[in-house]
């Protein structure tokens, strides 16, 4: 019988949740359980981490899982790691639904660096209004840069904060090309500090960069395993059908 484990938590992971409850197909959707209220899903749901490759392995052996489609953000390169080694153990199918990444248009100011550390070494010198939008997992990081006044966007009110001089705006995407350049704008910002998630709901402040003549500091995406990947829902539901599994029912 078919059980599929999506890794989840990103808006692709919750549009296939949607067509796979729409197909009949059994299958549980994970989360990682970094947001304090994550989005229902129309699928039983896991909240947490499974203790490595090791512990995903024993997962998918004792919920006798099939298929896996690893759709986590692109950037969660140990997650994807221990997906592929999990699933190679277990000898379970596994895919990936990722996002195709960014790439800079005419007129765009990006300026790559290979990893956080990278933003945060060349962020060094004179202070400026810079717009980090890289997820509140990192900002400790960034905490070694403190002469900026930085411009936060969170999905969930922030305690403590490592960063001195900070605005915080706590909201959930998908964001838009206006809202985005009126909050820079409001801001004053001189630099956008970004991961290169790809995507369509999180472009906007790229868009509205190019707009304001503002530079990016842009992170590139880690190296990860070799793998399937896949780019959208349908090739997903389609993979799936390839091998074996029933849709429909």
């Amino acid at each position: 019988m078919t059980h599929l484990l999506i890794l989840g938590g990103t808006t692709e992971a919750n549009a296939l949740a949607k067509a796979v409850a729409e197909q009949g197909i059994p299958a549980t959707y994970s989360y990682a359980g970094r947001v304090e209220n994550p989005r229902p899903q129309p699928l039983p749901v896991r909240v947490g981490g499974f203790g490595g490759a090791e512990g995903l392995a024993r997962y998918l052996r004792d919920q006798a899982v099939t298929h896996v489609v690893d759709a986590t953000h692109p950037f969660a390169a140990q997650m994807s790691g221990n997906a592929v080694a999990a699933c190679r153990e277990a000898g379970v199918t596994l895919a990936a639904l990722t996002r195709p990444a960014w790439t800079a248009q005419e007129g765009d100011r990006w300026h790559h660096v290979p990893d956080i550390d990278g933003a945060v070494a060349a962020m060094s010198g004179a202070p400026q209004r810079v717009f980090l939008a890289v997820g509140r997992m990192h900002l400790e990081d960034f905490a070694a840069q403190p002469q900026h006044r930085y411009l936060l966007r969170l999905v969930d009110e922030p305690g403590a904060l490592p960063l001195p001089n900070c605005d915080v705006v706590v909201s959930r995407g998908p964001f838009t090309f206006a809202d985005d350049q009126a909050l820079m704008r409001q801001h004053g910002i001189e630099l956008v500090v970004s991961k290169n998630a790809g995507g369509t709901g999180a472009r906007a402040k790229l868009d509205a960069a190019r707009a304001l003549g503002v530079p990016v500091l842009m992170i590139d995406r880690p190296d990860l395993p070799q793998r399937t990947e896949l780019s959208s829902v349908a090739q997903v539901l389609d993979w799936l059908a390839h091998s074996g599994v029933n849709l429909g029912v």
